[in-house]
């Protein structure tokens, strides 16, 4: 025992005399032979030996003390994220390319100016003070403060932060299964799926929220884990920004029945008490809005539009007409499982279903580009090699407070500049030439109607297809193309239409030039304005 501890003592100081000739490394070669000499001077084979055996604990703790190793999967989540909100802002108009941005602020001010909620139309002539609610209101509260302290730039920079969230924490749950480069090859296809629907409106707030949710419920279907109680607040959150809060209880089924699989049958009454709960609060949960449970039946009530939904452009299926990037990235996954990728039953169910959705509504490819790599991770870690285990996987607190930097100076950029909507939907110089707001009852296209409710004047239609229904928007849609002409002209007449305002390209409007009761007042590449020749009379 004396002989060992002996040993081990000399030992040590062979293994500083290693640790010395690291440090000494930049002094001249002379020196450090001489020195060499010295210090190894007396060493015995014994103590060599030892030296040996302290030789990978001592180099690991020099290494590791000399220098921090740099972290790809602690930075990668950061990298995405400001990759992604420097582009939004760059592209800064596009978040403004739809009309229903201008609706949103227009009805979050209304809030803001009445102190309450809506409960019926105060927006429309045609559907004035009909039973209707805001199921957004969260969100159109808070585009509409954004407005008010930045203008245009504002809304973009809150749209594009919470896009970048989104995405950031989409790397960051990505990257506990799988390996850097398969994560950043699934936050490029997610990146592609979701382009043509990053824009200014309530889903994209919500979009951080649910890959939250999705990722813990994931992660608990990965590691057996209980049901994720202190997420259930995100659920409040969620129901009162955005009206689809019915996928976040769907959501819970997967992770429930995987739980069920996991265990035997004698098993089972066990697992759906321990689900049962859980489950029944988040229920609770997305009640909690000004209006009860009614929002939980907004996308039975969207999806009820039946055929009218295919004149609107984000509920139609998918188009193969032309190769584009779902196509392409489809063509992409079913590849991939042919490479030998087995799925759990449950996942692939959840996988069938999202793609089920994208394919039916060209709006729901949002939830397959966020949802399905969550659910994927798992088993594509497992076939193609998952995370590598890494001694630094915690941001320090220097890339963090650069990142933060670099957030805080593009945010000041951007809110420096000069962004609008796009003119496309912004008849702005059609409504003041032709003096639109004190023309009567406007007739007008559906891509303007939330211009004229952000301008303050009634409109015909708009972008809330919940309250004007399937027929109406058929009858609209169809009356405009010409369809059906008698009804065109019985709708100028049954409601009292004194002025127009559509699109160029619309049927309807060379029709009016022929009519000799109308009169084109104002056209340019945005808007035409007829009016009927006896409005001053009507």
């Amino acid at each position: 025992m004396r002989a060992a501890g002996e040993i081990a003592k000399r030992g040590g100081n062979a293994a500083f005399f290693v640790g010395w000739r690291f440090a000494d490394a930049g002094r001249s070669r002379r020196e450090r032979s001489a020195r060499a000499s010295g210090a190894t001077a007396g060493i015995t084979k014994e103590e060599l030996n030892a030296c040996v055996l302290f030789w990978p604990a001592m180099t690991d703790q020099v290494v590791h003390s000399a220098v921090q190793p740099f972290s790809a999967r602690a930075a990668l989540p950061w990298a995405v994220g400001l990759g992604v909100y420097a582009l939004l802002l760059i592209v800064g108009p596009w978040l403004l390319g739809d009309p229903d941005s201008y609706s949103h602020i227009e009805v979050g001010r209304w809030i803001i100016a009445h102190g309450t909620l809506p409960e019926s139309d105060p927006f429309s002539f045609s559907k004035h003070g009909a039973p209707w609610i805001t199921f957004e209101w969260l969100s159109e509260i808070v585009y509409a403060g954004a407005y008010a302290l930045s203008g245009w730039p504002g809304v973009v920079v809150v749209a594009a932060a919470a896009i970048a969230l989104a995405f950031g924490l989409f790397t960051f749950f990505l990257l506990r299964e799988l390996s850097p480069a398969l994560t950043l090859l699934m936050v490029i296809a997610a990146v592609i799926l979701l382009a043509p629907h990053m824009l200014a409106r309530p889903h994209v707030l919500v979009l951080p929220v649910m890959v939250i949710w999705a990722a813990t419920l994931v992660r608990c279907m990965d590691r057996g884990g209980p049901p994720p109680y202190w997420a259930l607040p995100l659920l409040v959150l969620w129901t009162n920004l955005h009206g689809s809060v019915v996928l976040a209880l769907g959501l819970i089924g997967p992770a429930v029945l995987e739980a069920l699989l996991r265990e035997e049958r004698s098993e089972w009454p066990r697992v759906l008490l321990r689900w049962l709960p859980f489950s029944a609060l988040a229920l609770a949960a997305s009640c909690l809005t000004p209006h009860g449970p009614e929002p939980l039946l907004m996308p039975l009530t969207t999806l009820g539009l039946g055929s009218a939904l295919a004149w609107i452009g984000e509920w139609r299926p998918q188009d193969f007409s032309h190769v584009g990037g779902f196509e392409l990235l489809l063509l992409a996954g079913i590849f991939a499982l042919a490479r030998g990728v087995t799925l759990p039953v449950v996942r692939a169910l959840v996988v069938i279903g999202l793609l089920h959705f994208a394919l039916a509504q060209v709006r729901n490819a949002d939830l397959l580009a966020m949802l399905a790599p969550l659910y994927l991770a798992a088993p594509l870690g497992r076939t193609f090699g998952g995370r590598i285990t890494d001694d630094a996987e915690g941001a320090s607190r220097g890339l963090n407070l650069a990142a933060f930097g670099v957030l805080i100076a593009m945010s000041g950029a951007a809110l420096a500049r000069d962004i609008r909507p796009a003119p496309v939907i912004t008849p702005q110089a059609a409504v003041a030439q032709a003096d639109l707001a004190k023309a009567g009852r406007v007739l007008n296209d559906y891509s303007f109607g939330g211009y004229l409710i952000f301008a303050g004047i009634p409109t015909f239609i708009d972008g809330r297809g919940e309250l004007y229904g399937g027929p109406f928007i058929d009858r609209y849609n169809r009356a405009l193309a010409l369809v059906d002409l008698a009804d065109f002209l019985k709708l100028l007449d049954e409601y009292d239409i004194g002025a127009t305002l559509l699109a160029p390209r619309t049927p309807a409007v060379a029709m009016l030039d022929r009519l000799p009761q109308w009169q084109r007042v104002y056209s340019d590449d945005v808007a035409v304005v007829h009016k009927r020749r006896d409005t001053a009379q009507r």
